[in-house]
């Protein structure tokens, strides 16, 4: 079932880009996407957005009227956790947490003054590959199919869009697991006890998005024709 939505999400982002009606062709939009994200997981006891990884892929944009657009894309996104080591001993104190994701984010976007571009909405992923280390060492017992994580992870997202460029865009997003991705037993780092807590990814995406087929601002588009 999950395997079939994601060939879905896939078709229809292809057929959205080869639509080829002219009426429809001014409202809908294509967009190809390359950025990076800093990550970290919320009550693993790792503190800061210090794992770092790589988000690509595509969207198709529906404009529906002036200032007003909905866009749905298909992203290969990386997230996890990451501490580095803090001895030198076989014990180091190090730490990896590194999630591949296939996800599908549906965004509502509004548009003021054609330059900056706000917009909200939520993302299903899947995730595809999961590898932990402890100490250098890896973590066995952490698998795809074995756990302890979970293999769809909802999130809410918010972000913020500037021209850069004519039709390249920076986006700016903020992405936070709706439902924990896992519940694990961790040293608590101020009692030194364990604790039972759910964990959320938590994510900082920076991207570059070039959109194709934009109606381009006055200001702009006279530039362009020179």
């Amino acid at each position: 079932m999950q395997r079939n939505s994601i060939v879905f999400s896939f078709l229809l982002l292809l057929i959205l880009f080869t639509i080829d009606q002219p009426a429809q062709a001014q409202n809908i939009r294509g967009a190809l996407i390359t950025g990076f994200n800093i990550t970290q997981v919320d009550g693993d006891e790792i503190f800061g957005y210090h794992k770092a990884g790589l988000q690509l892929g595509a969207a198709a944009i529906i404009q529906l009227d002036k200032k007003w657009s909905l866009s749905l894309e298909n992203v290969f996104n990386q997230k996890g956790s990451k501490q580095r080591a803090r001895f030198v001993d076989s014990l180091d104190g190090s730490y990896k947490l590194r999630f591949n994701y296939v996800e599908v984010p549906l965004m509502l976007h509004y548009t003021d003054k054609e330059r900056v571009t706000v917009g909200a909405g939520f993302s299903w992923g899947r995730l595809v590959s999961v590898e932990e280390y402890k100490n250098s060492f890896r973590v066995d017992s952490t698998t795809l199919l074995d756990g302890p994580y979970k293999q769809n992870d909802w999130n809410i997202l918010v972000d913020v869009r500037f021209r850069l460029y004519k039709r390249l865009k920076m986006d700016i997003r903020y992405a936070y697991s709706i439902f924990p991705i896992a519940s694990r037993v961790v040293i608590d780092s101020k009692s030194g006890k364990p604790n039972l807590r759910d964990q959320y990814n938590s994510v900082v995406s920076f991207r570059l998005m070039y959109i194709f087929n934009e109606n381009l601002p006055v200001a702009i588009a006279p530039k362009i024709a020179q």
